[in-house]
């Protein structure tokens, strides 16, 4: 996910206002208005005169490059750059920045040897793509690819500590968490977005499962649901398989009714088989395919939900090679 960055120069207070309102990491403008920019908002201001643009004509410029950042300065590829350049630099350096005046310009740069440069240094000529930019370059987490699942077992299991997730982002239909006994198996939780005569939607939560499950996040990471806290990034994920970040406001672990629900996929390499824990109540649902929200408390063998497969293995929620078994 690269850093979004908009450079202001020559200045305008209206165009730095529009940057801080739109989300960016940084902004970056002449230093006389280093100091009173820095005071609008808690976001990164450097001085233009600190960041230099440098353009690429010849393969020698490559190596002048990577040699100021060994040295640790700050640079940026001015605009012009060309992607065969920017990939010999990627592969050696995981500080590039790169300078772009469209939005077609900053998906490009973020989606270079797939991981995309570190920043994107937005020029004023992209002002009105700021908000498409921070949304898509910043935001976006990627694309998870989802397969469906057949439902092959329904079963109460008595009390347990379950998560509920609320995020300081509004959900929409069709979006969750992947959640799963296994980081190998995760199903799409989806979020409590639906009106039911008794409870009212909550759109900003998911109530997300067992305090053991693996959920996945954001730069292919799992964790632990238990560990979520106030103020992490967490990943959601659309029926489709697009996906988003969005950060965590409030936990809350409360001991309740849960329900195992099994499922398998079959595929001609065999059939993957997975499952999670979820509390019994009419707000869970799982996510059918096209997005349609599955209340759990409906849901039967033979049913089919959105789910994830994976590799087994994982260590502090990095992925690892090794022979493991969840069972």
């Amino acid at each position: 996910m690269a850093r979004i960055y908009f450079k202001c120069v020559p200045f305008s207070k209206e165009l730095v206002t529009l940057a801080l309102e739109s989300g960016v990491d940084g902004v970056i403008v002449p230093r006389e208005n280093v100091e009173p920019v820095a005071r609008l908002s808690r976001c990164a201001v450097l001085a233009a005169e600190d960041v230099p643009s440098v353009g690429l004509s010849e393969k020698a410029d490559e190596e002048a490059f990577l040699e100021r950042l060994r040295n640790g300065e700050t640079v940026v590829l001015a605009r012009g750059w060309e992607i065969i350049p920017v990939e010999n630099l990627l592969a050696q350096s995981d500080r590039v920045l790169a300078e772009a005046g469209s939005l077609e310009e900053a998906r490009l740069a973020a989606g270079i040897l797939e991981r995309g440069v570190d920043g994107i240094v937005l020029l004023p000529e992209a002002a009105d793509d700021l908000k498409a930019v921070v949304a898509q370059c910043k935001v976006a987490q990627g694309r998870e690819t989802l397969q469906e699942a057949v439902v092959t077992r329904v079963e109460p299991v008595g009390l347990g500590h379950r998560v509920c997730a609320d995020t300081i982002s509004l959900l929409k239909r069709g979006q969750g968490m992947l959640v799963g006994n296994s980081s190998a198996f995760t199903f799409l939780v989806h979020a409590e977005t639906e009106h039911n005569e008794y409870v009212a939607a909550r759109p900003f939560r998911v109530n997300a499962g067992a305090v053991h499950a693996y959920v996945r996040l954001p730069g292919d990471k799992t964790c632990y649901l238990g560990e979520f806290h106030a103020g992490q990034e967490v990943l959601i994920v659309d029926a489709d398989g697009s996906t988003s970040s969005a950060t965590l406001g409030r936990v809350k672990i409360e001991v309740r009714p849960m329900l195992l629900v099994e499922a398998e996929i079959s595929s001609p390499e065999g059939v993957r088989k997975g499952a999670v824990f979820l509390q019994n109540a009419e707000t869970i649902r799982l996510t059918a395919p096209g997005g349609v929200p599955v209340s759990v408390v409906n849901l039967k063998p033979g049913d089919t939900v959105l789910c994830r497969t994976d590799e087994a293995g994982r260590h502090f929620g990095m992925r690892i090679r090794e022979d493991i078994r969840e069972v």
